[in-house]
């Protein structure tokens, strides 16, 4: 049975994965930062015949990562999705920046992802698959003009993806010898809170149970050869 962890999966993309991996029959586990109040992970959970398992997490917290790790063991890990994000502070333009909220939008975006492979590098390499996952955005390319009248860029946030996206391509140089696989995937533009006002006035918008059906594709493609890559949703190569 594959074992997939998945953070952030309380709600929008990360919850999508969870009950499209769990029909699939493969054995979930499901980080949120307050499991007692994600009543939808609960009831995937009581419906899932076991093979769900939800663990508290709050990726900006080492603490949490270090609780996570020791609550799994050495349990072998197939697929670890790095999922959890936030979009950043209010103020993060051309004209102001907090500074603070920058630095936390990093934390969560860029550098827990990070830890948390570090935290599980053992579990993954006991797992048959060895796939280390990063939801990224299309934002995080420097080769993309991702301002819109709908969606003004957001510095805080497209500092944070490339920086995530930068720190997983290295891993899957460093890790390759292991036998891990790393995919940097852009989910596309997707129907969510965080996508916002933008999301659901966009023509090419997609749902969030779309986007993760074409994530877990994304996934099940992966290979040494596209280890590393920056990928859409689509499976086409995004410039850095």
């Amino acid at each position: 049975m594959t074992a997939v962890l998945i953070t952030g999966a309380n709600r929008g993309i990360g919850l999508a994965l969870a009950r499209q991996y769990a029909a699939d029959a493969a054995e979930v586990i499901v980080c949120c930062r307050d499991p007692a109040r994600a009543g939808a992970l609960k009831e995937l959970a009581a419906s899932s015949g076991g093979r769900v398992r939800i663990l508290p997490l709050d990726v900006a917290d080492e603490n949490s990562i270090t609780s996570l790790k020791n609550a799994l063991g050495d349990q072998s890990i197939d697929i670890l999705i790095n999922n959890a994000g936030i979009v950043g502070p209010e103020h993060q333009s051309a004209d102001l920046i907090d500074a603070e909220g920058w630095m936390a939008t990093l934390r969560v975006n860029a550098l827990a992802p990070m830890l948390i492979a570090l935290a599980l590098r053992e579990n993954l390499k006991r797992g048959s698959e060895k796939k280390l996952v990063a939801i990224s955005s299309g934002l995080g390319s420097t080769g993309r003009e991702p301002r819109s009248a709908l969606n003004p860029i957001r510095y805080a946030y497209c500092a944070s993806k490339a920086a995530l996206n930068n720190g997983m391509h290295a891993l899957s140089r460093d890790w390759a010898a292991d036998g891990v696989l790393v995919a940097i995937l852009a989910p596309g533009y997707v129907r969510t809170d965080m996508g916002g006002s933008g999301a659901v006035a966009h023509p090419t918008s997609i749902s969030p149970e779309e986007s993760a059906s074409a994530l877990i594709q994304r996934i099940a493609k992966l290979t040494p050869a596209t280890s590393g890559t920056f990928q859409d949703h689509r499976g086409d190569t995004i410039a850095w």
